[in-house]
């Protein structure tokens, strides 16, 4: 299977959108534009309309202005303000509890699995089984 240079840019631009976007970093990149390239912030928070745009108008004070503005503004919000914003609702501590459910909830199963065999309700290749399906819904 042959994959094409288009097809790679593609995924990388497609997990760059949806990789998750740091609060710290996004102000970091806003208050940069008040000295040096602005618009750097609004390319990393998949925005590159407002970046190019950013950079077009660099010859100008108003980028610099807006960048600081934004820098504060990204301080100013709470971590789930900025999820909401910028991260499709998605929290980092929403996502970690749900991981650590799921393996909870994995981990049980195994083991009530297993209980199952041990008690010579299920066949050892009945369990190989049950057991492969489980660990594959992870992945």
């Amino acid at each position: 299977m042959r994959i094409d240079h288009e097809q790679m840019t593609n995924a990388k631009f497609g997990n760059m959108l949806t990789k998750r976007k740091s609060r710290s970093v996004a102000a970091i990149l806003a208050f940069s534009g008040t000295l040096t390239i602005s618009g750097l912030h609004k390319f990393y928070l998949g925005q590159p309309f407002w970046g190019v745009l950013y950079v077009l108008l660099s010859w100008t004070p108003i980028p610099k202005v807006a960048s600081a503005i934004e820098g504060v503004w990204y301080l100013a919000q709470d971590e789930e303000a900025f999820d909401r914003n910028f991260n499709f609702g998605k929290s980092a501590i929403k996502n970690s509890q749900q991981v650590s459910n799921q393996v909870g909830a994995m981990a049980e199963a195994l083991r009530e699995l297993d209980a199952l065999r041990q008690d010579g309700l299920i066949s050892e290749y009945e369990f190989e089984q049950k057991r492969r399906q489980l660990l594959d819904q992870i992945s």
